[in-house]
């Protein structure tokens, strides 16, 4: 079993993969397995709580998929918020993803966003992740690029916006012109808070 846990941010890999993408080849939509777009679809969406505000919310199903490009178990996201802090979480079990082609794998994918009087720094947990069967070994660092056919996978990405937002993201994965697919994401500071167990641009 393999995990990672990690904190802080990195902008550098970040702008490594906006570069990178410029120059990787254009995919199909085709590749997605009968997917079309362009459209997003959210699955276990909290929304947004106002930073200050006290309130819980919540999203959760027993399973969850987008055609054939992502399917999971187990999907799960939460925010609270209290008047100087928020703590949001979202999470999802089996993941299996097929972008373009090439099949992204995990036994549980968890991401957790804090904000304590404006203070907030961020955490990825991913078991067993595997790209075509193939184990990837994890840094524990924030922004770890990966590359795969036509794009890239970002383990445990991670944003701080210039109010002190963090964003973290424990698996973003992006084949240009096919699907960007962001799997479990947790906001938390100033802007607010909110967590989303999948997004997925196609």
């Amino acid at each position: 079993m393999r995990d990672t846990v990690s904190h802080g941010s990195g902008l550098l890999a970040a702008a490594v993969m906006v570069a990178g993408l410029l120059v990787w080849p254009k995919a199909s939509e085709a590749q997605l397995g009968g997917i079309t777009g362009p459209t997003t679809t959210v699955l276990g969406d909290t929304g947004t709580i106002a930073a200050g505000t006290s309130d819980v919310r919540d999203a959760s199903q027993v399973a969850g998929g987008i055609g054939s490009l992502l399917a999971g178990e187990a999907l799960h996201a939460v925010t609270i918020g209290y008047p100087d802090q928020i703590d949001s979480e979202a999470s999802l079990a089996a993941l299996a993803l097929n972008l373009a082609g090439v099949s992204i794998g995990a036994d549980s994918v968890m991401a957790r966003a804090f904000s304590v009087a404006g203070d907030g720094f961020g955490i990825s947990n991913i078991t067993n992740l595997s790209i075509n069967g193939v184990p990837i070994p994890m840094t524990g660092d924030p922004n770890q690029a990966v590359g795969i056919p036509g794009g890239l996978l970002v383990i445990n990405e991670q944003q701080v916006a210039p109010d002190g937002t963090t964003v973290v993201n424990a698996l973003h994965a992006v084949v240009s012109g096919v699907a960007d697919v962001v799997v479990a994401s947790a906001t938390a500071g100033a802007s607010g808070g909110s967590a989303k167990a999948v997004q997925a641009s196609y």
